[in-house]
């Protein structure tokens, strides 16, 4: 007897749900930066175990906001909803719930029968989980509960084992060794883009988009990427470039150290910077950019 599910996992930004994912999978499938919205895609990690395969759908953060970009955001989110098994709705303990997560509850009620409770952040300094507690007893009675860290990895393998129970009949859709389906081209691109998440602040991070254009190998097996990091506005190009390079710099170098780790061969980054006005506007291209 087998059993499988699709579990999207909601939550607020900076919730914690990539963390999650990666501290559930036992790598790192998505990226994770101090910034809030650092994801825009749905990712997929995946843990297989004794009898089960689970596939974790690490959506973007839900969030109120009439902005293009963020309703596109949103819309992958609450899709994800719709289609999974399970849901995995991630609460912050460090932060008193307010309208943001009284929103996210009203996404999540109509699916409470199939959803679970993170409560993460529970080895923050600030954590409150009285609080946290408190106001899913509240917001959603009966919903199961589980009290975790995240990134200590506190309180996982009983969430994990919980929604192995939880699934449905059904077979693996991933070889065991699979840890996730992403393309080559798209893990590259999504690790530079952590690098602009953790170098930079205010309004770069969410201004960059990597756009890929080609890659080969070379007669030692290394792997060369060329890409653009597309920014809004002049002043931004002038940041990520960094005085004599030095940003642009840091940010490859960073990355194509990662990325060695990651595929277990040398990749070398050639990234130019260019800028394509207002694209966060331009429904085409977001069409193209958040699926």
């Amino acid at each position: 007897m087998h059993k499988s599910a699709f579990v999207a996992v909601v939550g607020r930004p900076s919730a914690g749900k990539s963390t999650l994912v990666n501290a559930i999978c036992g790598q790192k499938v998505a990226i994770v930066s101090p910034v809030p919205q650092t994801t825009r895609n749905t990712v997929r990690g995946i843990k297989t175990g004794e009898g089960y395969q689970l596939v974790f759908l690490d959506t973007p953060g839900l969030h109120d906001s009439e902005k293009a970009m963020n309703r596109r955001l949103r819309d992958l989110a609450v899709h994800a909803l719709k289609e999974a098994d399970l849901v995995l709705y991630v609460i912050d303990t460090t932060r008193a719930p307010g309208p943001e997560e009284e929103s996210i509850i009203e996404k999540v009620a109509p699916f409470i029968g199939k959803t679970l409770v993170a409560v993460n952040k529970i080895d923050a300094r600030e954590s409150d989980i009285a609080r946290s507690r408190l106001f899913l007893a509240d917001r959603m009675p009966g919903a199961r509960a589980f009290d975790l860290s995240a990134e200590k990895g506190t309180g996982v393998d009983a969430l994990v084992a919980a929604l192995a129970e939880a699934s449905p009949l059904g077979p693996a859709y991933y070889p065991a060794e699979f840890y996730t389906d992403q393309e080559p081209v798209f893990r590259i691109a999504e690790t530079i883009r952590e690098k602009v998440f953790l170098h930079t602040r205010n309004e770069v991070p969410h201004a960059v988009y990597v756009e890929y254009t080609a890659h080969h190998t070379l007669d030692d097996g290394t792997l060369v990427y060329e890409g653009d990091l597309v920014v809004e506005r002049d002043t931004q190009k002038g940041i990520l470039i960094g005085q004599g390079g030095s940003m642009i710099r840091l940010i490859r170098e960073e990355a194509e150290r990662d990325l060695e780790e990651i595929f277990g061969y040398p990749v070398r980054l050639s990234i130019k910077v260019r800028v394509q006005a207002d694209w966060k506007k331009d429904e085409k291209t977001l069409k193209r950019l958040i699926q």
